[in-house]
């Protein structure tokens, strides 16, 4: 049975795959790990640490409730101290029966696009856990978790409009990062891009994680045809979802829905509203260039004195360009990159903040 990227990759080389055995053999990381495309292509050596079961109870304290930090659809997620002392994040996948199969193939294109991936913006992946049955990650250790969180109030930072910037900024960097193709010689699309999955360190810079459902492109081509549409609700390119033609301007439409997020703090999706005001785009794409009516919808948990007019209505109309119904009409990530580097630092700017605490990054 084929699996993730080492199928589409093997395809598209007219090879087929060798792995027709169960999906819960296990097999070292050089079975699952990419030809190389270019000699240029970029490898994360410590992403190769292979680690037992004993290890991952011993750094959980068999996996004690006190050492949990969250909860997605793969797994539970523990803090966890490794026998060098380094603090770490341990996702341990749990899925039912039915779901294993699925759940072995995001696994190895995770350890595979980590184990060859380095980007200031993107989680590094520490090494993994193939024991048996036993399936686990372990990536470095962020302290202030994922955005979703701080927006609705359960993290214990306000993010003030600056901070939002600067998330917003640094997401954009990873994204444009993985379309760029410079790591491995063909661009991939994250496919499952949102706020749960931009995980903050102490200093609040954003790493793009849960690369499960990532897919490189094919070679020469800017559209992939998929059998399904996969992602989460809320996020999905209305002409992916439509068509099953996945582009690099879906990670482009899923990045102009986070920052819907940042502006509004509402959620992508928020069933407890009713059914018009449940879908954030739906509920504010016609608004985001009529400023009267954009104010009311500003978070207001947002410090008036963080942000000008300017910087806000200049947000919106790249979130507005990013969730276009068209793809060909949004913006690529490094467009994206541009325009949110030049609105931090005009608002820095205008509110006359310290701009040596101002980093231009190219």
């Amino acid at each position: 049975m084929p699996f993730g990227l080492v199928s589409s990759w093997s395809k598209r080389r007219g090879k087929k795959s060798k792995d027709h055995s169960d999906p819960w053999v296990y097999k070292p990381v050089e079975f699952w790990q990419l030809e190389d495309q270019t000699p240029h292509a970029t490898k994360k050596h410590h992403g190769s640490s292979v680690f037992t079961l004993k290890e991952m109870e011993d750094a959980t304290c068999s996996f004690s409730d006190e050492h949990m930090v969250g909860k997605g659809g793969f797994g539970r997620v523990y803090r966890g101290t490794l026998r060098s002392g380094e603090v770490v994040a341990i996702k341990k996948m749990e899925l039912p029966p039915f779901k294993e199969a699925q759940g072995e193939r995001e696994f190895r294109v995770e350890v595979d696009i980590l184990s060859r991936l380095s980007h200031p913006n993107l989680v590094s992946l520490i090494g993994y856990c193939a024991d048996g049955k036993h399936r686990f990650l372990v990536y470095e250790y962020l302290q202030n978790g994922n955005l979703q969180d701080h927006l609705n109030g359960i993290g214990e930072v306000k993010m003030d409009w600056p901070l939002r910037l600067k998330v917003a900024h640094g997401a954009a960097r990873g994204l444009a990062f993985l379309h760029s193709s410079s790591a491995v010689g063909i661009p991939i699309v994250h496919r499952d891009f949102k706020s749960t999955n931009i995980l903050l360190n102490a200093n609040f810079d954003a790493k793009i994680s849960d690369f499960g459902l990532a897919k490189l492109m094919p070679e020469g081509q800017e559209t992939y045809l998929t059998a399904r549409v996969l992602g989460t609700f809320g996020y999905f390119d209305p002409q992916y979802t439509s068509t099953g033609k996945l582009t690099l301007q879906s990670d482009v439409y899923a990045f102009g829905v986070v920052l819907l997020e940042l502006l509004t703090g509402r959620r992508a999706v928020d069933l407890s509203q009713g059914p018009s005001d449940q879908n954030l785009v739906l509920q504010v794409r016609h608004i985001m260039n009529d400023w009267k009516k954009l104010r009311k919808v500003i978070d207001p948990e947002l410090n008036r004195s963080s942000y000008t007019r300017e910087s806000i209505a200049t947000f919106a109309n790249l979130a507005s360009r990013c969730v276009r119904i068209e793809s060909s009409e949004r913006p690529s990530m490094i467009e994206c990159v541009n325009e949110l580097q030049m609105i931090r630092y005009t608002n820095s700017r205008a509110l006359g903040m310290p701009l040596h605490t101002f980093k231009i990054v190219k």
